[in-house]
């Protein structure tokens, strides 16, 4: 087996609910020298030294994807590696999709090159009507993993599912943090809600979805009913033994460049189908049957060298035009952004 992004949170999860399984060999490809220190170490001291391979790299090195899958043969792919923080993305529409579309182009390619059984792609319900480039990036990385479903026998197949708890960067650790620090709390807006679940739970169901797939399609995760975050907020401060509002200060902060109000995990248009798993269910979207060709891939890298963001926007609207982010790129402006750097690799996948 194969895990991307292996000393994320997802990623880590994943590897040590593969390893029950006692696989052959679990690869792990992790681009964070530090995560992968400490994932390698704790599946060590539990006993699987004998059957693990670290490799530190990016998921869009080509060479090293070829390498790999040519050294290995994982018969199981599972890619969990990402850029995945929405106001990081939006000041980086370049990155984003050189990472998210393009390194999933790249490691789908590969999968399907050396006959991989099963690829599994990590997406998220920022996908659905994306107004994040984050977002639109991962249904990008959607549509590649549609187009390559089947090709020489490999099932590829995505998974969609929100925010995990605990997870790098979640808003229960830096809303834990901010309680820690005296407030304020920070709530983007009253009335915002997200989708929340264990990482534990998540993998369970996406271990189970591989099982079941077929190929081409998009599983989405039963993630119960969507939490106020500012229910949250409130409750993790009366969990501290504090008052909300006197010894805890609520801020709220107005809604960030590429956020939602509310997350969904289908569309009004998308046809619904059940799975017979009662957590699993399957959604087709309009755009399932566009095959994102190697031709706009190469357009898509084109326009992710540019200095300047307004191109890629436009052609991400050009392939997904329920994208309703900002068009010419001047909200990453007014925030600071500065000109893409021609680089690879740098932050998390």
């Amino acid at each position: 087996m194969l895990v991307t992004g292996a000393g994320g949170t997802i990623g880590a999860e994943l590897c040590r609910q593969v390893l029950r399984y006692n696989p052959a060999r679990l690869v792990m490809l992790e681009n964070h020298n530090t995560a992968m220190f400490y994932i390698e170490k704790e599946l060590v001291e539990a006993g699987h030294a004998g059957r693990l391979t670290a490799i530190v790299g990016d998921v869009k090195d080509e060479v090293l994807l070829d390498n790999l899958f040519k050294t290995y043969g994982p018969h199981i792919v599972f890619h969990a590696a990402a850029h995945k923080h929405v106001p990081l993305m939006e000041t980086n529409p370049q990155e984003a999709v050189k990472n998210n579309t393009l390194g999933t182009y790249a490691l789908a390619e590969a999968a399907t090159k050396y006959k991989a059984e099963r690829f599994l792609f990590i997406s998220t319900d920022k996908a659905v009507r994306p107004s994040s480039v984050m977002g639109a990036s991962k249904r990008l990385a959607e549509m590649v993993v549609r187009a390559f479903a089947e090709v020489n026998g490999t099932r590829c197949m995505s998974v969609r599912f929100g925010n995990v708890l605990g997870s790098s960067g979640s808003v229960v650790k830096i809303f834990q943090e901010q309680i820690l620090g005296g407030g304020p709390v920070t709530v983007t807006h009253p009335e915002a809600t997200r989708y929340f679940m264990t990482v534990e739970e998540a993998i369970q169901l996406i271990l189970q979805a591989c099982t079941m797939g077929q190929g081409g399609e998009i599983f989405v995760l039963n993630m119960g009913t969507p939490v106020k975050v500012d229910d949250l907020a409130r409750n993790l401060i009366v969990l501290n033994g504090l008052e909300p509002g006197k010894d805890i200060e609520i801020k709220y902060t107005g809604m960030r460049a590429g956020e939602k109000m509310y997350e969904e995990l289908f569309r009004p248009s998308d046809v619904r189908k059940d799975t017979g798993h009662p957590d699993i269910f399957m959604a087709v979207p309009e755009e399932s049957d566009i095959a994102i060709l190697k031709e706009q891939m190469s357009s898509l890298r084109l326009l992710s060298e540019l200095p300047e963001p307004g191109p890629i926007l436009e052609g991400i609207r050009k392939l997904i035009p329920a994208y309703t982010g900002d068009p010419e790129g001047k909200r990453g402006d007014r925030e600071g952004s500065s000109p893409q750097r021609h680089r690879e690799g740098g932050g998390k996948n």
